[in-house]
């Protein structure tokens, strides 16, 4: 999406310096369900796309990006550029049944 242009930019620059992930980003990561690897991330991040921001966030400007893992299973991160690095605030395997069918948008409740 072109709205979010300068924030994918800042992202990608802020993971080439350093990536953090949150206690509960790795917890998420490593559910048996789950199993995201570092490497999953890395690919969300250098070619997923950013389908929600987070301009407001208490803890800082962030944003929900897609991207493709391995066998092309669709992952979300949920992260946030910082001055030094990029905060991985979380990661998940989207559900069919709360997302639409390329996983961009939310269904209604």
């Amino acid at each position: 999406m072109e709205e979010y242009e300068e924030l994918s930019v800042l992202i990608r620059k802020r993971a080439d310096q350093r990536i953090l992930f949150s206690l509960h980003a790795l917890h998420q990561m490593s559910r048996p369900d789950r199993m995201i690897s570092t490497k999953e991330i890395r690919m969300v991040i250098q070619e997923g796309e950013i389908i929600e921001g987070y301009p407001e966030n208490a803890k800082g400007p962030s944003c929900l990006m897609l991207g493709k893992g391995v066998d092309d299973r669709p992952i979300h991160i949920v992260c946030s550029p910082k001055d030094e690095y990029l905060a991985i605030i979380t990661a998940y395997l989207p559900s069919e049944q709360e997302w639409s069918e390329d996983f961009r948008v939310r269904k209604k409740p």
